[in-house]
């Protein structure tokens, strides 16, 4: 007897390993569940059962952010008729160059979760031992917090990078990311010595260009 398509997003849903969370880095409060974490599992388990994810995107882009929406539909390979479609899930993103990107990784990730039902924690075994909080995390306000793994320290890199003025410079720094700066001066040295040297390194950059405010 044949196997049809939900008999084997079942056997790949019961195959699939836990998705083991990132570390945490300056400014985040959760440990990070990282896109590319998911997909390794996610993927893994389907194409074992011969299953092929396709993904299909719409942006609604508001005043301050865009939302991406991902609709995954899972093909049958062995049956091209057949197919499950996974759709809702969705994300936001700033309105930059990273956004779009950002908004799809995030959608698709969670599509990825929804689809298989992924276990996700710290622990190696199943993703079910993670310790609990012993209070809840309190957010400092800063944007990054908004989107917890969405943002972390390549996305500060590339907002400095990207920075046109020393005023746009310092204000990454003393305004928009002092937190993950602050953290990572008490906790983290090496990520901050890493953000520090690129912050002096557009900041001579900048005013040899003759640009000042």
């Amino acid at each position: 007897m044949k196997t049809n398509i939900y008999q084997k997003l079942h056997t790949a849903a019961c195959q699939a390993s836990g998705v083991v969370k990132g570390k945490k880095v300056p400014g985040m409060q959760f440990n990070p569940l990282l896109h590319d974490s998911v997909q390794v599992v996610a993927m893994e388990a389907l194409l074992n059962n011969g299953l092929y994810p396709v993904c299909n995107y719409t942006n609604t882009i508001h005043e301050n952010f865009i939302v991406v929406t991902c609709s995954m539909r899972i093909h049958d390979i062995e049956n091209p008729d057949s197919y499950v479609d996974v759709n809702g899930c969705s994300a936001m993103g700033n309105l930059d160059k990273f956004g779009t990107g950002n908004g799809m990784s995030y959608a698709k990730k969670y599509a990825y979760l929804n689809a298989l039902h992924l276990k996700t924690g710290l622990d190696n075994e199943d993703g079910y031992n993670a310790k609990p909080f012993n209070k809840i995390p309190q957010s400092s306000g800063t944007e990054h917090d908004n989107n917890h793994d969405a943002v972390a320290i390549e996305h500060i890199k590339n907002d400095m990078k990207n920075a046109k003025t020393i005023y746009q410079l310092r204000k990454l720094k003393n305004y928009k990311y002092k937190d993950a700066f602050t953290i990572a001066i008490k906790k983290h040295p090496a990520v901050y010595k890493d953000l520090n040297n690129l912050y002096e390194t557009m900041e001579t950059q900048l005013n040899q260009q003759g640009v000042t405010q």
